[in-house]
């Protein structure tokens, strides 16, 4: 039996970042809104990804500290143990607090929590499916928020040895050896939480080249001080064969044209993720490309002028932060506000330790679209409170117009490299010129005076290292 329902302004189908946050932006502009969630409200990143992965990374790099380098600070820690069962306890509290605090957001601005699978079935109708029954609810709008899902290897079945980035979440035990399928940033975030823990660490990565989204000198720091931590990272591996075994799982593949057998407890694929849009539509209500991504305009509005998508199924990176903004431009559109994203500057993280942090155009970029550009860079080892801290690793690397002296790109490795990129990410999106931003007074002693030594390098006013000569 079917019952339709009452009209709403938005139906949002998916909880995570982009469709709570788009609505609660939506309830607060005064729209009647309903949200269908098929499984956890909180979506991928708040149940079995962004956070529950930081937590584990938190966790282990605290052992890591007590292992490798409380006895640098002259602080003796003997007979350390690890209570894996106590870990991931401390990592699903986490998990249920925040997605408590979103069901309580939800009743405060009086959205309506609706459970069951969606579908959508008309321009301005949506069939919520659970235990056998179905209702329809009419809208005025509909917003797809279904989020992604982890791309498959060569149809390799995932099992309790083989798993996929919430699997790797769930170990029982720490494995002795683990494998890793893509240095991406799963794979270096996983990766880096069990090696952190005592797992010997191997990533095999299909292409050649390393985080190439980044300057090659960066990439190359990076990569040293990860095999500096355990992680062995082999490039250009072609996987010829994954086997599931008694003991744990051996992989096949072929590296500089040699074949190589590997055996290991577990493994990880993490070789990407791929969006949820299959089963969504009836007929040809919105365009899919080829890849499953929804087809949307700047405004994340597909041809169908009361769909919209937003998150993992359209264009873009895969990120939380990304989807909320897309969330929240939809929703104030939908209420008749101009609101826009500029695409051009959204921020990434690696949260490994150090973290990996950018935004904007990396020296490949600027030099393929024949920018005049210049540039600044600062090592943490000359850092005094990196190095009073006892992480110094890594450096600040700016990039500028040469002629407008607009901040064009910013690249962070080390001590809360996150945190030092969106100082310099404020500074682009307001179109602070370097000169006007390396103006700016840093509290001394602190890490962000990385970032501000890297933009006075870029102008040859360095003062704690030698300034570059000017290129002519």
């Amino acid at each position: 039996m079917i019952t339709t329902f009452c009209m709403y302004d938005i139906l949002i189908i998916g909880s995570g970042p982009a469709g709570y946050v788009a609505a609660i932006r939506a309830a607060q502009l005064g729209l009647k809104v309903g949200c269908v969630e098929q499984s956890s409200i909180g979506g991928t990143c708040l149940n079995i990804g962004c956070i529950p992965s930081k937590s584990l990374l938190d966790s282990s790099y605290k052992h890591y500290q007590l292992e490798d380098q409380y006895s640098k600070h002259g602080l003796e820690i003997k007979d350390v143990s690890i209570d894996l069962k106590k870990m991931m306890s401390r990592k699903d509290e986490v998990v249920k607090q925040l997605t408590n605090g979103v069901s309580a957001l939800f009743k405060s601005n009086k959205i309506d929590l609706i459970e069951g699978k969606a579908k959508v079935t008309s321009d301005t109708s949506v069939e919520v499916s659970k235990d056998g029954e179905s209702h329809i609810y009419e809208t005025k709008n509909i917003i797809i928020a279904t989020g992604s899902s982890p791309t498959e290897l060569n149809n390799i079945n995932f099992t309790s040895n083989i798993v996929d980035s919430e699997g790797a979440l769930k170990f029982e035990g720490i494995p002795k050896q683990l494998i890793v399928i893509g240095a991406g940033i799963i794979g270096l975030e996983l990766g880096s939480v069990w090696a952190r823990l005592g797992s010997e660490v191997t990533i095999l990565e299909a292409q050649q080249e390393f985080l190439p989204m980044l300057d090659a000198r960066m990439s190359r720091q990076i990569l040293r001080e990860f095999n500096r931590q355990g992680l062995d990272i082999r490039f250009g591996s072609n996987i010829l064969d994954i086997s599931d075994t008694t003991t744990g799982v051996e992989v096949k593949f072929q590296e500089n044209g040699e074949d190589i057998n590997l055996k290991a407890e577990k493994m990880i694929i993490a070789i990407g993720r791929k969006p949820n849009t299959q089963d969504l539509f009836n007929n040809d209500l919105v365009s899919i490309d080829d890849k499953g991504f929804i087809e949307v305009d700047e405004y994340c509005q597909t041809k169908t002028k009361t769909i919209w998508a937003i998150g993992d199924v359209v264009r873009g990176p895969m990120l939380a932060h990304k989807a909320s903004e897309e969330g929240i431009m939809v929703s104030e559109r939908i209420a008749g506000e101009n609101f826009l994203i500029n695409y051009a500057h959204i921020p990434n993280v690696i949260y490994t330790h150090p973290e990996v942090a950018w935004v904007g155009k990396n020296e490949k970029e600027l030099k393929s679209l024949d920018v005049d550009y210049k540039s600044g860079s600062f090592p943490f080892a000359a850092s005094g409170r990196a190095l009073s801290s006892g992480e110094s690793t890594g450096s600040v690397t700016i990039h500028a117009d040469n002629e407008t002296d607009q901040i064009l790109g910013i690249q962070v490795f080390g001590p809360s490299a996150s945190e030092i990129m969106h100082q310099g990410l404020i500074a682009m999106d307001n179109e602070i010129t370097s000169e006007k931003f390396s103006s700016t007074i840093f509290s001394h002693p602190t890490v962000s005076e990385a970032l501000h030594e890297a933009t006075l390098g870029m102008n040859q006013k360095a003062i704690h290292i030698q300034n570059r000569k000017k290129k002519k």
